[in-house]
Parts: C-alpha cells; sequence; structure tokens
C-alpha cells in the first residue's frame, strides 16, 4: 500500500555510531536507494547530505521498517560487503502473520526467483537456493508474531516464504495476506463504525529488528525498536485477540 512518509531527518534515525558505521533505523515507506522515479525519501539520499561519504550496506523493502548499517567510507564499506556476501551477518526480522503457528527454529528452504514486475515466487526448477529460519515469539487467537532469519538475501523472501507456508504476513495483499480489522477481533464493535473502519496496520507487517556481525575485532549487536504502527499492533492484539 503505497503511502508518501512523514520527512524525518536522517539524524533522527541513527540508533548507534561509531567511527566506522551508522545505525539507523529505517522508517516504513522510505526506499534504500532512489528510484527510477528519483524518490526525494530515498535512505541514500537523507544520508549524503548527511554525510557525502556514507554508504548503505544493504536494502529493505520500501514498506519494511527497521534497521540498516552504512559504512563511512570505502574501505569500510567493502569489509562489511564481504561480510554480508559470507554470511556472516546475523539478520532478524520480526513479522506478524494471518494464523496461529507455533514453530522453533523451523527451516523454509525453497527456492525462489522473480517475476519482470518484480514479484517473487517458489521455483522449484530455476529459482535460487534461499532459506529462512522462523521461531515464535508470541500467539494470538488468528495472529503470529515470528522472529525470521534469513540466511539468504533474496528479493522478498521471508514474505513469499510465510506466504509458501500458508502464513502470509498481515496487509502483504501482493502475497495473500490480509488487511487487520479490530473489527473482526474485539467484542462488541460498534457496527456503526465497520463502514469507515481503518485496519490496524496498513503495510506489510514486517520489522527488521537487529543485526549481529564482528568487524575490526569490535562485536556489533544491535537493535531497532518497533515504530509506532507496529507497536500498537501487538498492543491491539495483546488486548483483543489473546490464545
Amino acid at each position: 500500500m503505497s503511502q508518501t512518509p512523514k520527512v524525518i531527518p536522517f539524524r533522527e534515525m541513527i540508533i548507534q555510531e561509531d567511527e566506522h558505521l551508522i545505525f539507523i533505523n529505517k522508517p516504513a515507506h522510505y526506499s534504500s536507494l532512489d528510484d527510477r522515479h528519483g524518490d526525494v525519501f530515498s535512505i541514500i539520499r537523507q544520508a549524503k547530505k548527511h554525510d557525502e561519504n556514507l554508504q548503505l550496506c544493504h536494502r529493505l523493502d520500501k514498506e519494511t521498517s527497521g534497521i540498516l548499517v552504512l559504512a563511512k567510507n570505502e574501505d569500510v564499506y567493502r569489509e562489511v560487503s564481504i561480510l554480508f556476501e559470507k554470511r556472516a551477518i546475523e539478520k532478524r526480522y520480526h513479522a506478524v502473520v494471518n494464523g496461529h503457528l507455533v514453530v522453533n527454529g523451523a527451516e523454509i528452504n525453497l527456492p525462489l526467483s522473480q517475476s519482470a514486475k518484480g514479484i517473487a515466487r517458489v521455483d522449484m526448477k530455476e529459482g535460487k537456493p534461499s532459506k529462512t529460519i522462523i521461531s515464535t515469539l508470541e500467539t494470538f487467537r488468528h495472529f503470529t508474531l515470528l522472529e525470521c532469519k534469513p540466511e539468504t538475501g533474496r528479493l522478498h523472501q521471508i514474505r513469499i516464504h510465510l506466504a509458501s507456508q500458508n502464513f502470509p504476513l498481515v496487509a502483504d495483499t501482493t502475497y495473500n495476506g490480509k488487511m487487520p480489522y479490530l473489527s473482526h477481533i474485539k467484542p462488541k464493535f460498534k457496527e456503526g463504525k465497520w463502514e469507515n473502519e481503518e485496519p490496524m496496520m496498513k503495510r506489510v507487517a514486517l520489522h527488521a529488528h537487529s543485526l549481529r556481525f564482528e568487524l575490526f575485532e569490535i562485536k556489533y549487536e544491535v537493535v531497532a525498536d518497533y515504530p509506532k504502527d507496529f507497536a500498537v499492533l501487538i498492543k491491539l492484539l495483546e488486548k483483543y485477540d489473546k490464545a
């Protein structure tokens, strides 16, 4: 679901910084890189205004919020890129899915490819190897909060892997996720509100929660707090949809 983001100064996104790296908590609806339309809200454009030497070491989908790491110079960027290539950086995402799921370290190991329109799909013949490890963090009657560790970095990997198991991400209409409405879970919800009811979450319910790795003998373990929309969704589920 497309939405015009609120302008947030880059310095307000920073959650940790040292002489090598800057970690930020990316807001939803910001592109990581400039798109063909010249997205003025791209993270890289905002970063370059803050420090022209900054380089984005990886990216997140536009609707996904959460942690991103930027290198302060070319040498650091190269070293971090090598860590990503070697899969030496542990990435943890939190996701809210439709359905009740209890798992602990379950593996989804399905090859993925993408269409010309940028839609991911499971492709057993020509897809690239893709692996995601999932564990339940909290269960509700109609939803589940999951931790997802992608061991590869394919386009929309977490989204399509979860959808392939019939547990699509909340509000991810591209991959059969349903919009979450309070009227579906709250007892005695006033029927008069239904006509103009807004969903509890208006974008894909996926948040890049943490990164962990070692660089230059420094151990990094950085966490990005939930943004307001994600935190509110969890609170509403805890109040009205407890298992």
